[in-house]
Formats: structure tokens, sequence, C-alpha cells
């Protein structure tokens, strides 16, 4: 079991859930067998409690590693900043630097905000788009983190969200007050979006621009006009997409500006820094309400965010790691025509992933899991990439990882799957964990 499962056992008697993040907990991946936690990471590589290290070709931190883990220039920049001081009394400059950095990759944006989560960023986001808007009313479409506007979509309905990236969260907690405040439409589906601003009063479109399928032929430029019509603020949320695919918001590659955007993940390379930007009638909205958090205003991550700029703008990381994402999803699918098995792609370049739609689905995860982490791989059915996944490191990836395809293929023709398993199958979406 390791000395990472015997922590999570014990982690679960005293954090709810066992930690801090849905994404991070072992049942997601393996369960029982799963490392857990980490004593040290350096490019594409972990190592868990026993000293044991593995090659990570899943999650990357989340998504927020594109540089790879331990980055010097970026590393040696924070390093500076807990010499000369991270937190004072008076404001870090470094955070009107970065404003203005995130501005001029963006010349429809005049003005940024800064927190230091995804979650944080959105909720500032909405908060500042209702004060302008003067409408409570949000049509969203993706993931937007787990406050009480995002969740209030589920109530009355827990359903609503299920499309969303994650099915089954729960708005046990959120005022039943927020009921009819928040509206959900399906990505690609403009006839639901428009069904909704006629029934009722949207001041606000969220959406992120793109997480699973790209947009249909002109979806993103109907949207823009939609919320021109009818005098709506657009906000796009970049936490995930954004710094992937472009040298910025991943609205850039389709040409459609929004009026706010929300950026995180990548931006601080693994340090705590999330921004939103927008335009400045938008923006001032911000001063007729409050929005004031102590350690927004520490300088971490604010020199972190403009070291990884340097860095990504040097290297053209954004280009890297979509051409080795669509590499990978290359061969996931020749790997599933060769063996025959019904495997379907999806994401982002940077953010691919595959699904084997059988039945026994969750189950070909779970093994693929177990038996490419006794191959030395954190390794899953997704994979978000970085600028340390080398050539040589993805063939040796999918040299560990064809056998079990051409085990599947037998497993898909009768064989067992339950007797290849170590533990219990995987979990998907939310599971109270006890």
């Amino acid at each position: 079991m390791g000395k990472g499962q015997d922590l999570w056992k014990t982690a679960k008697t005293v954090i709810p859930g066992g930690n801090m993040l849905l994404s991070k907990r072992p049942e997601m991946f393996l369960p029982e067998q799963w490392p857990a936690y980490f004593s040290k990471a350096a490019g594409c590589r972990v190592w868990d409690l026993d000293g044991r290290d593995y090659i990570d070709m899943s999650i990357m931190g989340i998504g927020c590693n594109t540089l790879g883990y331990g980055r010097p220039e970026v590393d040696d920049a924070v390093k500076r900043t807990v010499d000369l001081g991270n937190m004072a009394t008076l404001n870090a400059p470094e955070e009107v630097e970065l404003a203005q950095r995130l501005i001029a990759l963006h010349p429809w944006a005049d003005m940024a905000r800064f927190a230091r989560s995804g979650g944080e960023a959105n909720a500032i986001a909405i908060r500042i788009a209702r004060a302008a808007s003067g409408k409570d009313g949000v049509a969203l479409c993706g993931y937007h983190g787990w406050h009480d506007w995002y969740l209030a979509s589920n109530l009355g309905d827990e359903s609503k969200l299920a499309g969303h990236l994650l099915p089954g969260l729960s708005p046990n907690g959120v005022p039943k007050s927020l009921r009819g405040s928040v509206f959900t439409f399906n990505y690609n589906k403009l006839d639901e979006l428009e069904a909704l601003i006629r029934k009722e009063e949207i001041g606000v479109i969220k959406m992120e621009v793109s997480r699973n399928y790209d947009p249909d032929p002109g979806f993103l430029v109907s949207v823009r006009k939609l919320a021109d019509q009818h005098n709506i603020i657009l906000i796009f949320d970049e936490c995930t997409s954004g710094f992937r695919q472009a040298f910025g918001g991943l609205h850039k590659v389709y040409g459609v500006d929004p009026d706010m955007a929300v950026f995180g993940k990548a931006l601080g390379n693994g340090y705590a820094v999330t921004g939103v930007i927008g335009k400045r009638d938008i923006m001032e909205a911000a001063q007729n309400t409050f929005i004031s958090s102590t350690f927004w205003t520490e300088r971490i991550g604010s020199v972190a965010a403009l070291a990884t700029l340097d860095v990504m703008e040097k290297e053209q990381s954004w280009q890297r790691i979509t051409d080795t994402g669509r590499a990978i999803t290359a061969r996931w699918q020749a790997l599933g025509q060769r063996y025959g098995l019904p495997l379907v792609t999806a994401g982002v370049p940077a953010l691919t992933g595959f699904s084997i739609k059988s039945a026994n689905g969750l189950a070909y995860k779970t093994l693929i899991t177990q038996e490419m982490l006794a191959a030395g791989y954190l390794a899953a059915t997704s994979v978000y990439t970085c600028t340390e996944h080398t050539p040589e490191i993805v063939d040796g990836y999918f040299a560990a990882l064809e056998p079990i395809f051409k085990t599947i293929r037998e497993c898909e023709d009768g064989r067992d799957i339950n007797s290849l398993l170590k533990g219990p199958v995987a979990h998907s979406g939310f599971t109270r964990l006890n």
C-alpha cells in the first residue's frame, strides 16, 4: 500500500473528503493503490513518499505546470522574492506590471484584478459583471468553480451541471433563494442560449471558449452577437484553456473577443495566481461593490506569473505543448484502430484525453492506471502536456501503454476484466468519501 495510502487513510479522518481538491483524490485514479502524496517533483517526474519516482503522463499539477515542475527561471524569481519579502503593509509593484502585461496581450481589455484561485477569480468576474449589468441572471456553459453563484444552477434540479465537467455536484449549503439566478446551456447549442435570453433576465453570459470539443463554425461569433444585441456582458473563463494554444486566451485563436476573461492554472506554473481582465467601463464597477482579500496582495503570485510569461514567450511553449498533445492524440487513435477498440478522444490539444466506449470503460481506465503505475508512470486516460514531455518520454509512455490496449481487446472478446484488477474501480464524477 505504501506510505502514501497510509497517510491518505489518516487524512480522511481529519480532513473532510481527505484533501482540498476532488481531482487529486486517489479514488479518482486507483483506489487503495495510488501513491496519493509527493515528496519531490521536477521536470515531468514525481517522487512519492516511499522514494519511487514516476513520469507524469497525467494531469501535471491539474494543468498548472505547462513548463514542467520546478522550472528554474520561475522558482529562482520566487526565491528572490522570499529573500526580499513576500508580504508587507505596502503594495507589491509587480501586480501593476502583471496587469499591464496581460492587457498588452489582450488589446480589447483595459483593466485587471488578481486573486489566487480559479474559483475566486470566477466569483470576482461574476460580481463585477452583475454590478455592471444591473442584472442577476447568468447564462453559463462549462465548469467555473465551487462558489454559491455557480452551484445555484443545481438548485431544484441536480442534473443541470451534469454535462459541465462534474456530474453529481450537490447544492447543499447553497441558499435556496439563489434558485432561478443561474441557467445552463450546452456548448454549441445556440438555440438553448437564445431561449434563455428570451425567457430570463440575463445580464451575463459565462462560458469556456472550449473544453472537450471545438466550437461549431460561427458558434462563438453568434454568442458574441447575441451579447451585443441584448446588452449582455460576455465572460470567457480561460482558467483552464489560457496559454495552451495561444500566448494568452484561447479566444485569440478563434478571433472572438469577450468583455471579460478569467485566467488561472498555467499563469504561474504552479504558483497561486489568477486574474480577471476586462473592458474599463465594466471593470470599474468593482468600485461600486466590495471585492477585497488580504492574500490577493502577496507578491509571489505576480512574480511567478511574470517569470512564467517570460519563459512562455521565449520558448513559445503554447505551440510546443499543442504539438505534443496532437501527437499523443493521434497515437491513441492509432492504437484504438489497431486493436479495434471504440476509442473517442476529446479536449483542446494540450489537455487531451480519451475514453473507451464500453460497459467496462471505467474498469479499463482503472486497469490502465494500475499497469502504468507498475511501469513507472502516473497515467490514466488524460495527458496535460508540458514542455518537459519530450519525444523520447512520449515514446516510452506508448511502449508501456500498447500491451495494456492488447489486454483490453482481450477483455472485449470475453476475458474477465475484474480478474485483472488489484483493487476497486476508479470513481467517476463527485462521490462522497467516508
